[in-house]
C-alpha cells in the first residue's frame, strides 16, 4: 500500500488509493512539533480491509520520526490508540 502525503499551510492528510477508492487521513497543524488529527474517511467498499488502521499506523510511525507529537481528535484514530498503547508516546 503506497501512502501519499500532503501539507499546507495549516495541515495536511495521508492518502492511499485502493481499487480506485481514495481513503485518507487529515490534520491540522498547530506547531512545527504538534498535529491534530482530525478525520479518517474510508470509502464503505474498503471498510474493513484494514486501511484505516494502516493510515493511523504510519501517522503513527510519521510522529516517531519526525519527532512531533499528535492531538486525537478523530473518533476513528481514538479508537485505534485505544487499541495500540505502544502509541502512547506520540500522544500530547
Amino acid at each position: 500500500m503506497q501512502i501519499r502525503h500532503s501539507e499546507g499551510k495549516s495541515g495536511g492528510r495521508y492518502t492511499v488509493d485502493v481499487e480506485g477508492y481514495e481513503a485518507y487521513i487529515s490534520y491540522s497543524r498547530t506547531s512545527p512539533r504538534l498535529i491534530i488529527v482530525d478525520h479518517t474517511e474510508v470509502p464503505d467498499a474498503l471498510r474493513g480491509r484494514g486501511i484505516g488502521q494502516a493510515l493511523s499506523a504510519h501517522v503513527v510511525e510519521e510522529a516517531r520520526t519526525g519527532n512531533w507529537k499528535i492531538i486525537a481528535l478523530c473518533p476513528f484514530f481514538k479508537s485505534q490508540v485505544m487499541r495500540h498503547p505502544d502509541w502512547n508516546d506520540v500522544l500530547a
